[in-house]
């Protein structure tokens, strides 16, 4: 898929397959966006009376495609509503561009224009662009290497989107970021089977190879019991598929000593829950479980290929956790990196098991910013559902951040609350620590229990449970959050 910025301010002439061109609702009339206006006056007013015709409401995401209109060269002009004018925003120009590609992809258009970034608040025109590429790039993906019948693939080839040159970052940076989307799509939704640790270690490999300022070290097993991560192997030793420790370095400050911000994931490749079984019904779902890992693998491609002025080392936990006779029963006690004592309560809460030893591990690149993202309780989709990921950090000042970077690139966070109070709920008879706190407060009591290995950093834990796949296909998230987020940060440093 090609993206192309274009610059023409006059759409009668463009020569693509179909002109994408926004309509408002104003007062129960339809408002057509600049580049309509001028359709209209070259077809002598034919758009405007079909709308008259009171059909196309131009609520969000409404869409007509047109056809053969008069004065106009491309054949086919889509309208899509979007709602008040007044209110027009890039997360509208995003729901309004999935739209337009679910009306397109089962066409035989190969190129459209899209003018659907006109008429936005000037502040957001830029992430408009941004966000038209996502969207359709997000819109178009599939993944089709376990189907014997492969669906034609989309006849759509080439996207322009409206915009001014200073827009051409914003076009590139969302090309860089559905990359890498696409990266953590393909990665959660292959199968268990198939996406083990060691394939997840595979593909970081090739990452690597890719780019001339990505390193790349993977610690084994007998690495990490040398190095006294008793907690992560607690939940890998129940597999017969060995757990991976992988950790890249991307160099792209100019100092290539500048301390790193870190990118640490969770990457449980398949989640029986241990000895403490889940359920039968949608086990099929953990092959989810990896998500945080490929959310920081998709990012740090993202991030490579806008080839940012920072670094970063990102660390993915990636182990199996199933039930055997060498699994970890309820009760075990174990011993992490930290020397943190840790009763093993549920060995279904082995995400934050895998993830306190790549926490303290990390330490040893003196990070300024260290960054968790896990798909880690389900108590997160009780409390914020399928459309905001929890952010729980011991920084005010970095919760904010990446709230403010979601906000900006449609990947929403809202921030849930630490304290002692909570902390209590972990309170062991045995060990320093349980793993879990209870039912209560289930998402707080589990970033409690990964705070008390963070508090060396300015820290940040991302609960993606809800948001990292919705009906059985991946989303590519928090990729976008992490990457404006890294793009910001970026920006203040220079």
């Amino acid at each position: 898929m090609k993206f192309t910025l274009n610059s023409n301010n006059n759409p009668v002439t463009d020569t693509q397959d179909c002109i994408i061109i926004s309509v408002f609702s104003d007062k129960k009339k339809t408002k057509l966006s600049d580049a309509g206006i001028q359709i209209d006056k070259a077809s002598n007013g034919q758009i405007n009376a079909i709308l008259e015709k009171g059909d196309f409401k131009a609520d969000i995401a409404d869409s007509l495609m047109l056809y053969d209109i008069t004065g106009v060269t491309a054949s086919r002009i889509l309208l899509i509503g979007c709602g008040k004018q007044e209110e027009y925003s890039a997360k509208i120009v995003n729901q309004a561009s999935q739209a337009a590609c679910k009306v397109i992809q089962n066409s035989s258009i190969e190129s459209v224009n899209s003018y659907l970034t006109e008429n936005t608040q000037k502040e957001q025109q830029y992430t408009a662009v941004t966000q038209t590429v996502i969207a359709f790039a997000d819109s178009l993906y599939q993944l089709q290497d376990y189907k014997s019948n492969k669906k034609d693939n989309p006849t759509l080839k080439e996207i322009y989107i409206h915009g001014r040159q200073e827009h051409l970052t914003a076009l590139n940076n969302g090309v860089a970021i559905s990359k890498g989307m696409n990266l953590t799509r393909n990665l959660a939704n292959h199968p268990g089977n198939v996406c083990t640790p060691s394939y997840i270690a595979d593909i970081a490999s090739k990452l690597a190879k890719d780019y001339k300022n990505v390193d790349i070290e993977t610690l084994e097993e007998a690495d990490m019991e040398k190095l006294g991560m008793g907690s992560f192997l607690s939940v890998s030793k129940g597999s017969d598929e060995p757990g991976k420790m992988i950790v890249l370095q991307y160099f792209g400050a100019k100092d290539k000593n500048k301390q790193p911000i870190a990118l640490v994931g969770k990457g449980v490749t398949f989640d029986t829950g241990g000895i403490s079984l889940k359920p039968g019904a949608n086990m099929d779902e953990m092959k989810f479980d990896m998500g945080g890992a490929a959310g920081m693998l998709g990012t740090l491609k993202a991030c490579a290929e806008m080839q940012l002025e920072i670094n970063l080392v990102v660390v993915l936990a990636a182990a199996e956790n199933m039930p055997s006779a060498r699994a970890s029963k309820p009760g075990d006690i174990v011993t992490s990196m930290k020397g943190i004592t840790i009763e093993v309560l549920n060995t279904d809460a082995e995400g934050r098991l895998v993830l306190c030893d790549a926490l303290t591990y990390v330490g040893k690149y003196n990070p300024s910013i260290v960054i968790d993202a896990a798909t880690l309780t389900g108590a997160c989709i009780i409390a914020l559902g399928h459309h905001i990921s929890a952010v729980l950090s011991n920084n005010d000042q970095l919760a904010n951040d990446l709230m403010d970077a979601g906000n900006t690139i449609n990947d929403r966070a809202w921030r849930l609350p630490m304290g002692d109070e909570y902390k209590k709920q972990l309170k062991s008879s045995f060990a320093d620590l349980g793993n879990i706190g209870g039912r209560a407060a289930g998402t707080i009591t589990a970033a409690c229990f990964l705070g008390e290995f963070t508090k060396d950093y300015k820290w940040a834990h991302l609960d993606i449970a809800g948001t990292a796949w919705t009906d059985k296909d991946a989303t590519g998230r928090p990729v976008p959050l992490l990457s404006q987020f890294l793009i910001n940060q970026a920006n203040q440093t220079n």
